[in-house]
C-alpha cells in the first residue's frame, strides 16, 4: 500500500536505496555488503511498506547468493531490518497522512469561520454547503437534507440528483433521528443505504445540523472509497460550525423581530391595529400562509385581525366567530399551553371549515395576561401544507406573544379609559333607563370572562333591576331586595361592600342557583335569569360615601374557572367612575322627579303622567300586553274650597293622594294632573281590572269629608288596545267618558 504523501519525496527515497545497492554490489567485502543490503531494503519497507520491503529483501538475498555470501543470518538481518524499517515508516506515514488531512480540517474550518457569517438566512447557508465543500475539493456527491413531513426532502446538492425525498429510514433519515454522525465505510453492507439512481458510491457520511441544539438538516457526504479519519474528524467539526451558526442566525432573527413587533406596538392605538401588525409580521417572518388574533368575549371568540384568510368559509368563521368549545384555539384558552400539530384534521375540536379545506399546519399560542386563570387572548397562525415545526420557531413565538402580552396591556387600559369617558359624555344626552344598560354592556365588554350580566340599583327602598344582557329584564324587573337580602347573596359582608370589593363565586365552590333560591322566587330567578346555567358570577358592589348604590353582577354560563384575578382588577376599574356616574343619575333624577312631581301631594304630575304613559305604552305594544289608564274630576271639591278655605282645600287634595296610594295596586301608577283632577296608570291590566281598581277609588274618594262636606268623583276609563293604540287616541276616550260620567251622575264609565 503506497502512503499518503509518499510520492512528493520518492526521488530521494529511491536515491538513497539505489546507493545502498550500489555500494554492496561494487565489490565490497561481504562482511560490509549485508548491512547495505539492510539500509537499502529497510529504506524500501519504510517508505513504500512492508510489501515492497519484502520484495528488496528477495532481491538482496538473491544477489547475495550470487556473492556466495547469503546465510541464515544474513536473510535474519535482512528480514529484521524490512520488518522495523516498517513499523518506523508506518508512523511517519500515519503522521504524514494525518498533517495532511488535519490541514485540510482547518481549511475547513477557516471557510466555515470566513464564509458561513456571511449568510443572511438559514436556508442561504443551508443552499450554500454542497458549493462551499465542492470547492475545497471533496470529490462525490455533497447533499443538505431537511426533514417535511414523513420523510427528509432534498434542499440543495451538487452535483444534481434527481430524487427530491427520501424516507426516515436510510443513513440520513438514521443520523437525523439519533442526532449523531453516521458513517458507512461500505454501503453494500448496510441494509438502511438507499442508493442514488444518479451515481455510485463506496462509503457514506451522514452529519446532522443543529439549530439550538435540535437537529433541523443533515449535511450528507458519498463518495467512492473510504473516509480517512481525520477527514471524517474535520468534516465533523465542520458540521459543528455551521451549527453554531444556525444558532446565532436564529438568535439575530429572534432579537430582530422582537425589536420590530416591540416598535409596531408602540405605534397601534388599538387592540386591532396592534394584533393586525403583530400578524403580518410574525406570518412573513415564519414564511407561513395565514393567521387570526382570537380575542374570548364570554361564550365566543371574535377575532381581533386576519392576515392572509381569502377563503369564504374562513372569512365567514371570522366575521361570525368561534362558539364555546369549537376550535383547538378553546383548547388553549382552558389550558393557556401552546399547541403546534403538523396534522391538523386528526386533532380534535377542529373548526369543520379549516378542515374541509385540509389544513395541516397549525399553531395556537397563548398571549399572556396577568392574574388570568384562562388564556384571554389566542395567536394562531398555520399553512395547508405539511410543516414540522422547529424549536427555534417554537420559542420565536412564545417570546413573540409574552412581548405581545406587554404591549396589549397598555391598550387594554387605554381601551378602557376611553369606554369610562364614552360613558360620562353620554350622560348628558341619554335618560338614566339608557345608560344603565351602557354601563353594563361595556362592563361586559371589559371585564374578562364576562359574557352576561345584570345591573341592580337602590330605588324606593330595595335593588332593582335596571339593566340586563343575557337575560329577561322585564321578568327581572318584578323582584325587589332588601340591603339583607342583597348582602346574603354578594357574601363578604357590609364591611367589604362599602369598600366596593368585588366577589369571585362558582359553581365549583358552591352551586349558584341554591343561593339565588335564597333571594328570589325560584320560578322567576331560574326562568328571567337563568340561574340554573351559571358557571361563574363576579358581583361588583358600587360604592358613594358610604352608601351602596348598586350591585353590578357578571356571569358566565359556560365555564366555572371564567373569571381570575384580572377580572377583578377590571371591575375595580370600573367601581370608582360607574360610583360617581350613578351618584350623578341620582341627583339628576331627583332633579327631574322634583320637576315631575306636584309639591302639595308628592305625586307624580301632568308632565311624569305624560312620560310614563308613552313608555308604558311602547312596553305594551312591544310585549302584547294589554294597559289601562283613567281620569278622575273630584265632586264636591269647588265647595270645600270656597267655603273652608284654601287650607283645607289643600289637606282636602292631600288626603286624596294618600287614599289613592292605599287603594293602588303593586305596578298602579297615581298622578295628579293639576286643581282636582288625578290619573293613573294600570300596566298589565284590561279594563275589566282597572274597572274594579276605579270603584275602589271612587270609595275611599267618597269616604272623604271636611267640615260636613263630603267629596266625590268621575272616572272615566280607556283602554289599549281597543280604545286606542297612541296616547292622544287613549286619554281622547277616557276623558269623554269622564264627562259623560259627570253628566250621568256616574262615579266610573268605562
Amino acid at each position: 500500500m503506497v502512503a499518503w504523501g509518499a510520492t512528493m519525496h520518492w526521488p530521494l527515497y529511491v536515491a538513497l536505496a539505489a546507493l545502498a545497492l550500489g555500494a554492496a554490489l561494487a565489490g565490497l567485502r561481504e562482511s560490509a555488503a549485508v548491512p547495505w543490503f539492510m539500509v537499502a531494503v529497510g529504506l524500501v519497507a519504510s517508505v513504500f511498506g512492508l510489501g515492497a520491503g519484502l520484495a528488496a529483501l528477495g532481491l538482496a538475498s538473491l544477489l547475495l547468493f550470487f556473492q556466495g555470501a547469503m546465510n541464515p543470518s544474513s536473510l535474519a538481518a535482512l528480514l529484521l531490518a524490512a520488518l522495523l524499517a516498517h513499523q518506523v515508516g508506518e508512523s511517519l506515514r500515519r503522521a504524514h497522512r494525518r498533517a495532511k488531512y488535519l490541514a485540510q480540517t482547518h481549511r475547513l474550518l477557516a471557510e466555515a469561520l470566513e464564509a458561513l457569517p456571511k449568510a443572511q438566512n438559514r436556508e442561504e447557508l443551508l443552499k450554500s454547503l454542497p458549493e462551499r465543500l465542492a470547492r475545497l475539493g471533496e470529490r462525490g456527491h455533497v447533499g443538505v437534507w431537511v426533514p417535511e413531513g414523513q420523510g427528509l426532502r432534498l434542499l440543495a446538492a451538487r452535483p444534481p440528483l434527481s430524487v427530491e425525498t427520501i424516507p426516515y429510514g436510510g443513513v440520513v433519515g438514521r443520523a437525523y433521528r439519533e442526532g449523531r454522525p453516521v458513517y458507512v465505510p461500505d454501503v453494500r453492507r448496510d441494509p438502511d443505504y438507499i442508493a442514488p439512481p444518479d451515481h455510485k458510491a463506496l462509503a457514506e457520511l451522514a452529519l446532522p445540523l443543529r439549530e439550538r441544539g435540535e437537529v433541523v438538516a443533515v449535511l450528507n457526504l458519498e463518495r467512492d472509497r473510504p473516509f480517512p479519519e481525520e477527514l471524517q474528524e474535520g468534516l465533523k467539526r465542520f458540521a459543528q460550525a455551521v451549527s453554531l451558526q444556525l444558532s446565532r442566525l436564529a438568535d439575530e432573527e429572534e432579537r430582530r423581530l422582537v425589536a420590530e413587533l416591540s416598535l409596531a406596538l408602540q405605534s397601534a392605538s388599538r387592540l386591532e391595529e396592534a394584533a393586525a401588525k403583530a400578524l403580518a409580521l410574525l406570518v412573513r417572518a415564519l414564511g407561513l400562509e395565514a393567521g387570526a388574533f382570537w380575542e374570548v368575549r364570554g361564550a365566543r371568540m371574535v377575532n381581533l385581525a386576519a392576515h392572509g384568510v381569502e377563503e369564504p368559509a374562513l372569512r365567514k368563521v371570522l366575521e361570525e366567530g368561534l362558539p364555546y368549545g369549537v376550535g383547538l384555539a378553546w383548547r388553549v384558552y382552558e389550558t393557556r399551553s401552546p399547541l403546534f400539530t403538523a396534522r391538523y384534521a386528526e386533532e380534535d375540536r377542529t373548526v369543520p371549515a379549516l378542515k374541509a379545506l385540509d389544513w395541516r399546519t397549525f399553531a395556537a399560542l397563548p398571549v399572556p395576561t396577568p392574574g388570568a386563570p384562562r388564556a384571554r387572548r389566542i395567536f394562531v397562525v398555520g399553512q395547508r401544507a405539511e410543516r414540522l415545526w422547529r424549536r427555534s420557531e417554537v420559542d420565536l413565538l412564545l417570546l413573540a406573544c409574552r412581548t405581545l402580552g406587554l404591549g396589549l396591556e397598555r391598550l387594554t387600559e387605554k381601551a378602557r379609559h376611553e369606554a369610562v369617558n364614552r360613558i360620562f359624555l353620554e350622560l348628558l344626552e341619554k335618560p338614566p333607563e339608557e345608560l344603565y344598560q351602557a354601563v353594563l354592556e361595556e362592563a361586559i365588554r371589559q371585564v374578562p370572562g364576562a359574557e352576561a350580566g345584570s345591573l341592580l340599583v337602590w330605588e324606593d327602598g330595595a335593588y332593582r333591576y335596571k339593566a340586563a344582557f343575557g337575560y329577561d329584564l322585564e321578568g327581572l324587573k318584578a323582584l325587589a331586595f332588601t340591603r339583607e337580602a342583597q348582602l346574603k347573596w354578594y357574601g363578604l359582608g357590609e364591611e367589604k361592600a362599602r369598600q366596593g370589593e368585588p366577589r369571585l363565586l362558582s359553581v365549583e365552590e358552591r352551586p349558584i342557583a341554591e343561593i339565588s333560591h335564597e333571594t328570589a322566587p325560584p320560578e322567576v330567578i331560574d326562568a328571567a335569569g337563568k340561574a340554573e346555567e351559571i358557571q361563574a358570577n363576579l358581583c361588583l358592589p358600587i360604592p358613594y360615601k358610604g352608601e351602596v348604590l348598586a350591585y353590578l353582577n357578571l356571569e358566565n354560563l359556560h365555564d366555572p374557572k371564567a373569571f381570575g384575578e384580572d377580572s377583578l382588577e377590571a371591575a375595580r376599574f370600573f367601581a370608582t367612575p360607574l360610583a360617581t356616574l350613578l351618584h350623578e343619575i341620582r341627583t339628576r333624577k331627583l332633579l327631574e322627579e322634583a320637576a315631575l312631581t306636584d309639591p302639595l301631594t308628592g305625586l307624580p304630575n301632568r308632565r311624569a303622567f305624560d312620560r310614563f304613559l308613552e313608555e308604558e305604552l311602547k312596553r305594551a305594544e312591544r310585549y302584547g300586553y294589554p294597559l289601562a289608564l283613567a281620569v278622575m274630576d273630584l265632586r264636591g271639591f269647588k265647595q270645600v274650597n270656597d267655603r273652608l278655605g284654601h287650607a283645607v282645600g289643600d289637606l282636602a287634595l292631600m288626603k286624596v293622594a294618600e287614599a289613592l296610594q292605599r287603594e293602588k295596586r303593586n305596578g298602579d301608577r297615581i298622578f295628579r294632573w293639576g286643581g282636582d283632577e288625578f290619573a293613573a296608570l294600570f300596566p298589565h291590566t284590561g279594563k275589566e281590572g282597572a274597572l274594579k281598581a276605579a270603584f275602589r277609588y271612587a270609595r275611599a274618594i267618597e269616604a272623604l269629608c271636611f267640615g260636613g262636606l263630603c267629596l266625590g268623583v268621575n272616572i272615566g276609563l280607556a283602554a289599549f288596545p281597543e280604545d286606542g293604540k297612541t296616547p292622544d287616541e287613549l286619554l281622547s276616550a277616557a276623558d269623554s267618558r269622564m264627562y259623560q260620567a259627570k253628566a250621568q251622575g256616574l262615579a266610573v264609565l268605562a
